[in-house]
């Protein structure tokens, strides 16, 4: 079976920079959101909601008229969680080199027309890089857990 992922390629348009010249960075989280539940709902075959974001970070601009490409990868299933790894690459469109502009993991829950969480396949990592990928977003998803605590615990938000 072909590992779970899903590729996203399209032009950064005029309507996505920011005051800076750049692509605007909440632009970039929404192709990365789509993207990722994109992934989420082919694996699931159920609708999906975002549960959280961990690590995005980004690491180049993306400029108005680069091809943009993002990758979801499915890397790691819980009872009804999934956790997608995503890329995304930018680069000029005429050239065949890319470098990445962002990366990060998002934790998609399967849900029920009520929105009742429903259980997923579970994933198995079908090699090295994918079982590394996995024991990533396992550590992200124990990160996520330990900092909802601390705030709730440490500093009083509910």
């Amino acid at each position: 079976m072909a590992h779970p992922s899903t590729t996203f390629r399209f032009l950064a348009e005029p309507t996505d920079v920011n005051f800076g010249g750049n692509v605007h960075g909440g632009i970039v989280m929404k192709w990365i959101d789509q993207a990722a539940y994109a992934c989420a709902a082919q694996w699931s075959k159920c609708y999906c909601v975002t549960v959280s974001a961990n690590g995005i970070r980004f690491i180049k601009p993306i400029k108005v008229g680069q091809l943009v490409e993002i990758t979801a990868s499915l890397v790691h299933t819980g009872a009804s969680s999934m956790h997608i790894y995503v890329v995304v690459k930018s680069g000029d469109a005429t050239e065949n080199t890319k470098s990445v502009a962002n990366r990060c993991f998002i934790t998609f829950m399967a849900v029920d027309c009520e929105g009742s969480p429903v259980n997923v396949p579970a994933y198995v990592p079908e090699d090295e890089r994918h079982m590394q990928l996995e024991l990533v977003a396992m550590h992200a998803k124990d990160f996520a857990k330990q900092l909802d605590s601390d705030f709730t615990e440490n500093i009083g938000f509910h």
